[in-house]
């Protein structure tokens, strides 16, 4: 976990090759477990109850290549079913924003070379993102870039939040109203992730690494919060699909609890995706109950 949330927070990422993949998703096994009715249900099940979602927040785990099929499956379940979805995706920054609405509306001569060279993609867009976003461009649904730009992450994890002061106009790209409090689950689980436990004996450097850490994490969490509340404040009746990774959604906390301090009355889903190694013997733990409403089981084929 200490990989993975250390590089969502402050390492650099190249363009990958913009090499074609198709927008359309083929079978993938996965089993879903549904928290309401404490029972294994499917893929369509998930979709009948989400539908009616306001938004819904999908973890991954970002380095699994059949979890980024399943949400293209969900995002084609939805359309099929819904007149209005918005896409959101942790993967793009707000700053990028302009070139993702012009590569969408395909209304200038930029090309995908061009918009990729602009956008900033995570690596291995071609093969985990570009589907999501080639299925959004074809059946014309918007895309929102919701995080915060990786250099204010990394200016806030190297010197607290008084990073954002002398931002200027860029302060617009992170959101508004930030609420980081050092305390509770979240932070614990954070902190854990780090590799130490809570109260546990730590150096003074290290106590201030892991808060900076923990804001620039929360600075993620509360602009793609204010992301999503603002995508259905301007997309009224609309579901907001958002692909985050699954630290930044499991048990409500992080970039859900962001979104819900700021529109109360909205219904959430929570999906997290888990790949398993074997796929017949998946179930909840004790702990895993309280992950999501629902748990996409699917059979790890990483290398």
């Amino acid at each position: 976990m200490l990989p993975l949330v250390l590089a969502a927070l402050i390492l650099a990422q190249n363009p990958p090759s913009s090499s074609p993949v198709p927008p359309t998703s083929s079978y993938v096994p996965e089993r879903v477990y549904d928290m309401r009715t404490g029972g294994f249900a499917d893929l369509e099940s998930l979709l009948v109850d989400v539908q009616h979602a306001d938004a819904i927040f999908v973890g991954e785990e970002h380095d699994d290549p059949d979890t980024h099929r399943i949400e293209l499956m969900l995002l084609e379940g939805l359309v099929r079913r819904k007149a209005r979805v918005v896409l959101a995706l942790e993967m793009f920054e707000r700053d990028v924003q302009p070139a993702l609405d012009r590569y969408l509306a395909g209304a200038t001569s930029e090309d995908e070379d061009a918009f990729l060279g602009a956008a900033r993609p995570w690596p291995r867009y071609a093969s985990d993102y570009r589907p999501l976003v080639e299925f959004a461009r074809a059946h014309h649904v918007p895309v929102v870039a919701s995080n915060v730009p990786r250099r204010i992450a990394s200016a806030v994890a190297k010197n607290g939040l008084g990073a954002l002061d002398g931002l200027g106009a860029d302060r617009a790209l992170a959101a508004a109203d930030i609420q980081c409090l050092q305390a509770g689950a979240y932070y614990d689980r954070f902190v854990e992730a780090m590799g130490e436990h809570p109260g546990s004996s730590r150096s003074v450097a290290t106590e201030t690494r892991n808060a900076n850490f923990y804001l620039s994490q929360c600075v993620k969490d509360e602009t793609m919060g204010e992301s999503v509340a603002h995508a259905l404040q301007e997309h009224p009746g609309a579901t907001v699909l958002h692909v985050n990774g699954s630290f930044h959604s499991d048990y409500g906390e992080g970039t859900p609890a962001s979104a819900r301090r700021r529109l109360p009355a909205a219904r959430f889903a929570i999906v997290t995706i888990v790949p398993v190694s074997n796929l017949d013997a998946a179930h909840p733990d004790e702990d895993d109950r309280a992950r999501a409403d629902y748990l996409v089981f699917t059979a790890t084929s990483r290398k």
